[in-house]
């Protein structure tokens, strides 16, 4: 493994051949080291990881499963990725070898994240350990590392959070009243209450997607290294059609009436998350209002629909979840009497002879 010096700028570099991954062999130049060390230490772990050598850098993994993530997640979803594997995982892990990670290091790596209490929510820290379980799944499966050692030492922090935080109507309708003074504010947050639509859901609307009653959910909308990206929706599940309310329908068409000089393919709310952020902050003080999240309107909707008494079924269909598990598994502790209400009407039906017709159960409905 020679390197090799550029006498002009005094810097090393290395140029060899490697073959890659569909066998073809191929020449590699990197130039700009300072030292002959650093050059032939590039060639060596350039190497390692195209033969996904288990003594590879943890960081060189990291770039091999980032590429292969980018051709099968979002662009919004892989930059989420990428900042909590560059901020939280890399800086401890980053340099060590794939081999050197024994579940005592992922140990006390949890245990950091443990103590920093002030700094990670429980549902941060899962988030966290749920990342680097993938990324050495990822060595598992595709590069003959034995095994994943964050399986043995286990998960930290929890799913969801303990406490969810929700408006009802009445607390809506506060908030409401003083935002209302901006027309887009007025027509956004109600369409978040009353739909549960998610914000980046609401922000790629156009007038295209408003048919009467109905609004078609089919993109998404984020910023992203300062430019504006319509994207795909979270999930397949979430691409639907929601029935609106009719006074939201009636709002929504007063709204686009005033708008000047749209066209019907274009974004009706020219803003961002920022500002939904900075108008939420806004309402809940000027009202009065408790504090919540502009996420927690979408909890807001679907608990005000459990207390109307509709199914987790339909309610998983109108919030675009992947699946009805998804939704008991969010708002079970919504349903603190479902229970106790099930016992009750099958103590009546065997008890209560007048719900029985002809040797016939009746089912309360």
């Amino acid at each position: 493994m020679p390197a090799y010096k550029n006498k002009e700028r005094k810097t090393w570099f290395v140029s060899f051949w490697f073959v890659d991954w569909q066998g073809n062999r191929k020449r590699k130049k990197k130039e700009g080291f300072r030292t002959r060390a650093e050059a032939l230490l590039f060639e060596q772990n350039f190497q390692r990881q195209q033969a996904g050598d288990p003594q590879m850098r943890f960081a060189d993994l990291v770039d091999i499963y980032m590429e292969d993530c980018s051709s099968r997640l979002r662009e919004t979803t892989m930059s989420t990725k990428r900042y909590l594997i560059d901020k939280k995982i890399l800086p401890v892990l980053g340099e060590m070898q794939l081999s050197a990670i024994t579940p005592a290091v992922v140990r006390k790596f949890q245990n950091g994240i443990i103590s920093d209490t002030k700094d990670y929510a429980p549902t941060y820290m899962k988030t966290i350990n749920n990342q680097l379980s993938a990324i050495f799944n990822f060595a598992v499966k595709y590069y003959n590392l034995p095994k994943n050692p964050v399986k043995i030492t286990g998960s930290i922090g929890k799913k969801n959070a303990e406490e969810m935080h929700f408006w009802t109507l009445d607390e809506f309708n506060q908030f409401l009243d003083v935002v209302s003074d901006k027309p887009a504010s007025r027509v956004m947050f109600t369409l978040l209450f009353w739909t549960g639509i998610r914000s980046g859901e609401l922000l790629a609307l156009t007038a295209n997607d408003f048919d009467g009653l109905s609004m078609s959910i089919s993109k998404s909308y984020t910023r992203l290294n300062k430019t504006d990206v319509i994207d795909l929706p979270k999930t397949p599940k979430s691409k639907r059609v929601i029935r609106l309310p009719e006074f939201v329908a009636n709002m929504v068409r007063a709204y686009l009436v005033k708008l000047p000089d749209y066209q019907p393919e274009y974004r009706i709310f020219n803003y961002t998350k920022y500002y939904l952020n900075h108008e939420m902050q806004r309402g809940c003080k000027l009202s009065g209002a408790k504090k919540i999240r502009v996420h927690d309107l979408r909890h807001s909707h679907a608990s005000l629909l459990i207390q109307m008494g509709f199914s987790p079924l339909l309610i998983s269909e109108r919030l675009g979840h992947e699946s009805v598990e998804t939704t008991l598994n969010t708002y079970s502790h919504l349903y603190p009497n479902a229970h106790e209400d099930l016992a009750n009407q099958l103590d009546n039906l065997g008890t209560n002879k007048k719900f029985l017709k002809n040797g016939t159960l009746t089912v309360l409905r």
